[in-house]
């Protein structure tokens, strides 16, 4: 049988502030609840915006590095994969979820990320939300290891000009 490919990457939002709890086995657990959203046009030719929420999980020292950062509002990439499982309602019904398990996370340096907790971001007062920035040398970025890139700046010695690309 073919092994087959699970991969989610989402764009998106923190919806509310991180939840970091612990298994009774000791294991760091991090769930986020994190919004994309799309725009597109209707058959009246009408632009409109669809919001999906998604549950991350994101295991072990991961997990706890980013609970000290992120925020209500914090603009995240993330790739994983998804799982689904099943449990016992209070009503002892069974209910199933599904979560995108974190490999790789990226702060995209919109929203919330930095911040201090307690602010409330600016699309809560009134300003609208920003935008996921473009890839910028201050974004802080975890790798499946936990590691942060390596400093530098990245776009050291580009000029900015589109010539220079050779393709």
């Amino acid at each position: 049988m073919a092994e087959g490919l699970n991969r989610v990457m989402l764009l998106g939002n923190l919806g509310a502030d991180p939840e970091l709890r612990h298994t009774q086995g000791g294991q760091s657990v991090l769930n986020l609840r994190l919004a994309t959203t799309e725009t597109y046009v209707d058959q009246t030719n009408t632009r409109k915006e669809r919001t999906d929420w998604h549950n991350v999980v994101v295991w072990g020292k991961r997990g706890e590095a980013l609970a000290k950062i992120l925020a209500k509002g914090s603009s995240l990439f993330v790739e994983g994969s998804l799982r689904t499982s099943s449990f016992e309602g209070r009503d002892g019904q069974k209910r199933w979820k599904t979560e995108v398990i974190a490999k790789n996370i990226l702060l995209t340096g919109g929203g919330g990320a930095g911040r201090s907790r307690g602010a409330a971001p600016d699309y809560e007062r009134g300003a609208p939300p920003e935008r996921p920035a473009a890839p910028a040398n201050d974004r802080a970025a975890f790798d499946e290891g936990g590691h942060e890139p390596p400093p530098g700046n990245f776009n050291e010695g580009y000029s900015g000009d589109d010539d220079d690309i050779p393709f």
